[in-house]
């Protein structure tokens, strides 16, 4: 399977380009011009390494890369930024980052920092797995594995949280608005918690959705 990369950054030329040389290396490639539409992308596909331009317009990238780091994304970040002071990159660090290249750059260079990344990422030690009854979490990864299915279950990260929320409170009854605050960091709606719990049920037991994720009426959600 390919790596995905995820590149934000508001200049729609140099998005473009990097997605078509990017590509021609070999990985999987979604651009974003901003933060709103990185954190969706986020929540539905598995990135594998974010490139993240200071200069987003409406947040700032480093910001936005310390908010996701404190929701609990362990995603590989490499700024691509024209902000190349000490104390620029410094901050950077400090807020989540894992490498810092500043503009103009060569591109060969950006690949093999890439690359690099990755491979630190990749070797970072065993991965803990979370079992349970019939299924098992590989929640690095985002697989899923259940007795009743031959084949791995690929989970967004925002399932993978979930999921995790639900298996480290078996058998007690969560709120929506608990979800809401574990999961969205209090920057989602009801209607966020109904949909991700829909498709996380399909993805356990696609012909009993309610065998595993109970609704309590009036109180939440019930993992059993």
């Amino acid at each position: 399977m390919k790596d995905l990369i995820l590149v934000i950054d508001d200049e729609e030329d140099l998005l473009e380009l990097l997605e078509y040389r990017l590509e021609q290396e070999g990985f999987e490639v979604i651009g974003a011009l901003g933060s709103k539409s990185a954190r969706k992308i986020l929540e539905e596909e598995n990135v594998s390494l974010m490139l993240v331009d200071r200069n987003l317009g409406l947040e700032e990238g480093s910001e936005f890369v310390k908010k996701i780091r404190k929701e609990g994304y362990n995603i590989p970040v490499i700024y691509l930024s024209a902000k190349d002071s000490q104390e620029d990159k410094i901050t950077g660090f400090q807020r989540g980052g894992d490498d810092y290249i500043t503009k103009p750059f060569v591109f060969e260079e950006l690949v093999a920092r890439i690359f690099a990344v990755l491979r630190r990422y990749k070797g970072a030690g065993e991965e803990k797995i979370w079992k349970y009854k019939n299924i098992t979490l590989y929640p690095r990864t985002h697989l899923l594995f259940t007795d009743d299915s031959e084949n791995k279950i690929e989970l967004t990260p925002l399932e993978t949280k979930m999921l995790l929320v639900f298996l480290k409170n078996t058998g007690m009854v969560l709120s929506r608005d608990y979800l809401l605050e574990e999961i969205w960091n209090n920057q989602g709606e009801s209607k966020s918690v109904n949909v991700a719990i829909k498709r996380l049920r399909k993805k356990l037991d696609s012909k009993d959705e309610e065998r595993f994720i109970k609704a309590i009426r009036g109180e939440g959600y019930l993992f059993v």
